[in-house]
């Protein structure tokens, strides 16, 4: 067997089992941050959450899929292990970009939720003060 083919089949095995043990993480991890952002809606969390995964995984699975290709033949064991580390390292960038991506948009969205739930008055106006006559 051709070694670029070995290599091929060790970098998508990889990358493959690590895109998905990433978005199981978050997925498992962001679904309980969602249902504190979305108030307890347990249903939008979940569908939220799976709109989310679905993106990362379509992502993710895209970039490892366009980034196989390579234009050098590996002649031996050296270049396999080269190949494999540029390319995996490659992908664990943009695995650690899509999660920082990812952790910023929730972010964004429970702080938007805090600021709703701080526009209501904590108790509800006992009264009310007339203006002064010569105010």
């Amino acid at each position: 067997m051709d070694r670029t083919v070995i290599a091929y089949v060790i970098y998508l095995l990889v990358s493959i089992g690590l895109t998905i043990w990433v978005a199981r993480t978050l997925s498992r991890n962001g679904r309980i941050f969602l249902a504190d952002v979305l108030h307890g809606n347990e249903k939008l969390a979940d569908a939220v959450n799976h709109l989310l995964v679905v993106g990362f995984y379509l992502v993710n699975l895209g970039f490892v899929a366009l980034y196989l290709s390579d234009d050098e033949t590996i002649a031996n064991a050296r270049g396999i292990f080269e190949a494999l580390s540029t390319k995996l390292g490659v992908v664990l960038l943009v695995l650690g970009a899509m999660h920082l991506a990812n952790v910023y948009v929730l972010n964004r969205i429970r702080r938007r939720g805090v600021m709703e739930r701080e526009q209501e008055p904590p108790v509800p106006p006992q009264g009310w003060v007339a203006p002064a006559a010569g105010a």
